[in-house]
């Protein structure tokens, strides 16, 4: 046969809905993110979430390596911090994903972690700081300049981008709280919720960034709700489904857990239980903090922590089979987020689930 005549493959058919979050974890190089946002487009994922660790996982270099590596599946920072880099640098860096990628890319922000800010010296971030950020970045996107501004996120002479920009680059919060919930809702064009939300925190969160949006004169249809859903199929092993479970989870607690069992409604009893235990303290030395889900922490301690935990605690995650992920994730959807991110596992780690998911669509 003639190559010119040869059928061109299938193109699956794009969910819009669904989200991964690429690097998950502390991958071993920034270059895996090559393959897995290809294979995410092959299977048809439609946006590409960016966590930013300061490590190997700085955001605007890996948000441009995704840029070039991908042809149409979104991207988003969630998140990076507004306070790591001047205004201008942070606005440049979005303006310069959006037309790198024909407008496909969210800069989403976030408050960072209390415990790692206060170690490096960075000030907390205030709800005040990230709404001012927000309408300054519009700003420039649509090429002011800005004189002599003196707010919550500092004082600067002069800012500017071009005045040739006319820009509309979305921006995005990841948000946790009631204040940031509305924030987002009020000033932001999408939000991403946390990781083990239980289904009536999901549905509160959803209803506060609509009512905000709302209340503010814009229209809640117009502002995106992400929920962020451990997804951990049975077709992985013991060990990671533990790490990407109970690792996370206890990582999470280390940073904010009185937020997230607060949040929750969760007992605070089992929070002072957990962080009591002399296997977590091990994690404290000299007064600096070791993340549990770290690939250097022993199985051993992972199943020990384990027992530490409310069953209710790692519950809200898409666990077991592929059938019984689909079905999880449509619940998700179903109670009122507008997107799903499956969120600590890889492109090729969902590969098993996302055909079963795909034949609940309507």
């Amino acid at each position: 046969m003639n190559d010119q005549h040869a059928a061109e493959p299938t193109r699956v058919e794009e969910m819009t809905e669904l989200g991964f979050y690429t690097l998950a974890g502390e991958a071993e190089s920034p270059r895996d993110l090559i393959d897995e946002v290809r294979l995410a487009e092959e299977l048809g994922l439609g946006h590409c979430f960016i966590s930013e660790r300061l490590n190997t996982k700085e955001a605007a270099t890996i948000s441009g390596a995704v840029g070039a590596a991908s042809t149409r599946i979104r991207i988003a920072t969630a998140a990076t911090n507004h306070n790591l880099r001047h205004p201008v640098v942070t606005a440049a860096f979005a303006t310069t994903m959006h037309r790198l990628t024909g407008g496909r890319f969210t800069l989403g922000l976030g408050r960072g972690v209390v415990p790692m800010q206060k170690a490096f010296g960075i000030p907390a971030i205030t709800t005040a700081q990230l709404e001012e950020f927000a309408g300054l970045a519009r700003r420039l996107f649509r090429g002011e300049t800005i004189v002599g501004h003196d707010g919550a996120i500092g004082s600067y002479p002069a800012l500017r981008l071009s005045p040739t920009f006319d820009e509309d680059v979305p921006l995005g919060l990841v948000a946790f709280g009631p204040q940031s919930l509305a924030l987002g809702g009020r000033a932001f064009d999408q939000v991403v919720l946390h990781t083990f939300f239980t289904d009536e925190t999901l549905k509160r969160s959803v209803a506060t960034v609509k009512e905000a949006a709302e209340q503010a004169g814009r229209d809640p249809d117009q502002v995106k709700v992400w929920a962020c859903l451990a997804t951990v199929g049975e077709h992985l092993g013991e060990e990671q489904r533990l790490r990407k479970t109970v690792g996370r989870l206890a990582t999470y607690l280390q940073g904010y857990g009185d937020l997230m069992v607060r949040t929750n409604d969760w007992d605070p009893a089992a929070l002072r239980r957990f962080r009591e235990d002399p296997v977590v303290q091990s994690f404290y030395v000299g007064g600096s903090m070791k993340v549990i889900d770290s690939p250097l922490t022993t199985l051993d301690k992972i199943e020990h922590i384990a027992t530490l935990l409310p069953a209710e605690w790692t519950a809200p995650a898409a666990t077991g089979t592929p059938e019984q992920c689909a079905r999880t994730i449509r619940e998700q959807l179903d109670i009122g987020a507008d997107g799903v991110i499956l969120h600590g596992a890889s492109p090729a780690e969902l590969a098993p689930i996302l055909p079963a998911y795909r034949a609940t669509r309507s």
